[in-house]
């Protein structure tokens, strides 16, 4: 279990001993906000690099620690573990663990901020309520997890000069959290970050607990997701369920449609991002029409289900920003019917694989996987064995046919290979997808490792198709 969040604001760092542990990217963020406070803090990070203002910044197994103990109050990165022993030694001694959004949110006008977690979809769903509250003439602001953090002054996001804010929240931020608004979206729940969380069942309890907070009265949740429906005593004082089923709309006048997303899976983030405004009041949510506007000119993320070109008739699809099997699967359903050439693996962080690999097989058009390292090879036996079961229900149920004279039907399934890298999966994959097929970057993986980032990643991936034109 988790320790009581401490319930401190910014505010409350003014004239204390704070130590920043951490120095990413929120971490300057945290920085910057102490010096507009007039705090001058201690630095330390596990891999230390130098500060550009010339400040010390301590290792923490080489003094670090030490120094934060030293400390009134620790303001943490998010990627720090917070189950790591140092975190429960500095608890110990009456020091707070605290992080930068939650900070943050202790001290803002809740009833005008949306969290937006998931396991995936969160960042399509943030994006897209923020781009419908400016359609709709209000200043937005998204932030967190998917970009800027809202109390970083030089992002002028800390002004409170936002009529909303729509914040992502990463399971990680989600253990900093003392508060959380009225209204919190959650759009899906799949095993992920174990090694962060310690357990599955650790990391839903921390991915859910923004849902049941102080101040929490309404979780809009994905009524689709089993992991979330069992789950419901997680999910706060009162459930909204949305299913990509509901507000079907009438072809040609569906509100959502200027947005431009595919997949069952969009639609029902969109549904999730138009329920959280109306659930806050927000004017025009409720109105067709004005939604409808609203949504006109939305620009998908980079990275995610993104066509980038087209070699021949063979169409060239980012979804590099993958790193769970939930959204490799949701991208395969995107093009029902076409022939896929799927690219899938990066770093592995033990998650299983089963399901992707059943999903796969299952698949009634043409599909053709090749992965990479690190996790290629799980996955590659995942699929080979989720074939050979699917085989064996094939062969049952065509030895049924035979018998009723039902004509033979070929598999769909084409095979699974390993490739090294991913120039030469997109060349096999280019070969395989002719005439007029997809090949689709969808990694379930993370990038760490073979590539600084999801961005360099895809940017690998527009080199190699490239390369083949």
């Amino acid at each position: 279990m988790t320790a009581p969040r401490p319930k401190l604001s910014w505010s409350d760092l003014i004239g204390a001993r704070v130590g920043v542990w951490g120095l990413g990217r929120e971490g300057h963020a945290n920085l910057r906000k102490l010096a507009s406070l007039g705090v001058e803090p201690i630095l330390v990070d596990d891999h230390p690099q130098a500060d550009p203002d010339g400040r010390p910044v301590l290792a923490t197994s080489e003094g670090g620690l030490a120094a934060l103990e030293q400390c009134d109050v620790v303001v943490k990165t998010p990627g720090l573990s917070r189950y790591r022993p140092e975190v429960a030694r500095l608890s110990g001694l009456g020091i707070p663990v605290v992080g930068g959004l939650g900070l943050w949110l202790a001290e803002a006008d809740l009833r005008r901020v949306l969290c937006v977690t998931g396991t995936k979809g969160k960042s399509t769903t943030s994006s897209v309520t923020g781009h419908l509250l400016t359609q709709l003439g209000y200043r937005c602001m998204v932030g967190g997890n998917i970009g800027a953090s809202p109390y970083d002054p030089a992002e002028d996001s800390g002004s409170g000069d936002f009529d909303y804010w729509v914040i992502e929240v990463s399971s990680y931020q989600a253990t900093d959290l003392p508060y959380s608004p009225p209204v919190v979206a959650v759009t899906s729940l799949h095993p992920d970050h174990l090694d962060w969380h310690g357990g599955v069942e650790q990391y839903y309890r921390d991915k859910l607990s923004a849902c049941s907070q102080p101040g929490a009265e309404l979780t809009v949740a994905n009524a689709d997701s089993d992991l979330l429906t069992e789950r419901v005593a997680l999910l706060g004082p009162r459930v909204e369920w949305v299913s990509a089923d509901d507000d079907p709309g009438v072809s040609g006048s569906d509100w959502m449609e200027p947005l431009g997303l595919p997949g069952r899976h969009n639609r029902r983030n969109a549904l999730i991002a138009r329920h959280c405004l109306v659930a806050m009041g927000v004017p025009g949510a409720a109105d067709d029409a004005r939604l409808r506007a609203a949504a006109a000119g939305y620009q998908p993320l980079p990275s995610r289900l993104t066509s980038i070109g087209t070699v021949g008739s063979v169409t060239f699809v980012d979804d590099s920003l993958s790193t769970n099997v939930l959204p490799t699967l949701a991208a395969l359903d995107s093009f029902p019917g076409r022939r896929i050439a799927l690219i899938v693996g990066g770093h592995d962080r033990g998650i299983d694989y089963a399901p992707l690999a059943a999903g796969i097989v299952a698949r009634p058009a043409p599909t053709y996987v090749l992965t990479l390292p690190d996790s290629g090879p799980r996955i590659r036996a995942e699929i080979d064995q989720a074939a050979l079961d699917q085989a064996a229900l094939d062969q049952a149920a065509l030895d049924q046919a035979a018998r009723h004279q039902v004509p033979d039907q070929a598999l769909p399934f084409a095979g699974v290979t390993d490739r090294p890298d991913l120039e030469s999966a997109v060349a096999a994959a280019y070969r395989w997808a002719k005439p007029d097929g997809v090949v689709l970057l969808s990694p379930a993986a993370p990038s760490f490792g073979q590539f600084r980032d999801y961005r360099d990643r895809s940017e690998a991936f527009a080199r190699a198709m490239r390369a083949i034109s």
